[in-house]
């Protein structure tokens, strides 16, 4: 979507990881440690604030690392970690928010300085949804998706259903297909729509070649009852050993499965900080742009937690085109 106000990019990203978002809490059942889900559909997501937090602290880290020090009312002010953090400084005055015009990280994030009030930043983020889930076939894995997910993306607005009992491919077969505990019959259905509009995404071509669509109500049953689920134990530090009683199990999006999210970037011309125009960036494309810096640190130290156990990168499959593109129209 675009206008002269604001324009959204949509972000695919494939976990390279699994990828563990918890819920904050601990409960009694399949697994200890469970991860966030959309309400209403029960299917997996991260939040569009953890989406949001991490790539503020990764576009910090990325202008430390490509401007160095820099000061501010004549102390040394660092973007990261203090344009990263929460916003308000310290009881000696240092770290918080500068709140300036000119810094990238405070004009397209937002900022929260007592003495300056805050600004809701130009870069706004949706949740990242499921797009395409692996599950371990008889096959080989197969990337599930449903109607409710394609619709997330903008070509694919106005996607037909899908019958319950059934899961569309390419091509059908006498053989019904497992996924899971479920053994569905395949249907053959045109993927062409689907193909060119994941393909615009970049999605890689081994896991577009290796599709199937099933239900939204089955779409929710497939993906939780094929996630990915670890035991781990915490350690005595005395020891070394295992520490009694502290066994717990957590689950996670498994490696290989897509998602996807929308950037809403804001016409910085629009906006103004104090009594300044914004200088840090000008345009709706240069406020994705800042963004999109802090991608590959997405691959290289992730999102989420358990990262000490190996979870948590994504790899960003699309940071650079927008969602608008020369296509006909529903397509």
């Amino acid at each position: 979507m675009k206008n002269g106000s604001f324009e959204t990019f949509q972000i695919a990203a494939m976990a390279v990881d699994p990828v563990h978002v918890g819920t904050g809490g601990a409960r009694l059942g399949r697994v200890d440690n469970t991860i966030v889900r959309d309400p209403v559909t029960k299917v997996p997501k991260i939040p569009g604030s953890s989406v949001a937090g991490v790539l503020r602290t990764y576009v910090a880290m990325h202008e430390e690392a490509t401007n160095g020090a820099r000061q501010v009312n004549g102390k040394d002010k660092p973007y990261y970690p203090d344009c990263a953090g929460q916003g308000q400084p310290r009881r000696d005055g240092f770290g918080g928010h500068c709140g300036r015009s000119d810094c990238k990280v405070c004009t397209v994030f937002g900022f929260a300085r007592g003495d300056r009030g805050g600004f809701a930043g130009l870069a706004s983020f949706s949740d990242a949804h499921v797009l395409l889930f692996p599950v371990a076939t008889r096959l080989g894995p197969i990337w599930i998706t449903a109607p409710g997910a394609l619709r997330l993306i903008d070509r694919l607005r106005n996607y037909e259903d899908v019958a319950d009992n059934e899961v569309h491919r390419a091509a059908s077969s006498n053989d019904p297909l497992n996924l899971g505990w479920l053994l569905l019959p395949v249907s053959e259905h045109d993927m062409q729509r689907v193909t060119t509009a994941l393909g615009a995404l970049h999605v890689p071509q081994y896991i577009v070649d290796r599709l199937g669509i099933v239900s939204d109500k089955l779409l929710s049953h497939v993906v939780n009852s094929n996630l990915e689920v670890r035991t781990s134990v915490a350690i005595d530090p005395a020891t070394g050993a295992a520490e009694e009683g502290a066994l717990f199990t957590y689950e996670a999006l498994p490696r290989g499965t897509v998602l996807l999210w929308d950037v809403t970037c804001r016409n910085p011309q629009h906006f103004r900080i104090g009594q300044a125009a914004v200088q840090a960036v000008t345009s709706v494309q240069a406020v994705h742009d800042v963004v999109a810096t802090g991608f590959p640190y997405l691959e290289a130290l992730g999102i989420g937690g358990m990262g000490s156990r190996g979870m948590g990168r994504l790899r960003v499959l699309n940071g650079v085109a927008g969602v608008q593109e020369n296509a006909p129209e529903g397509q």
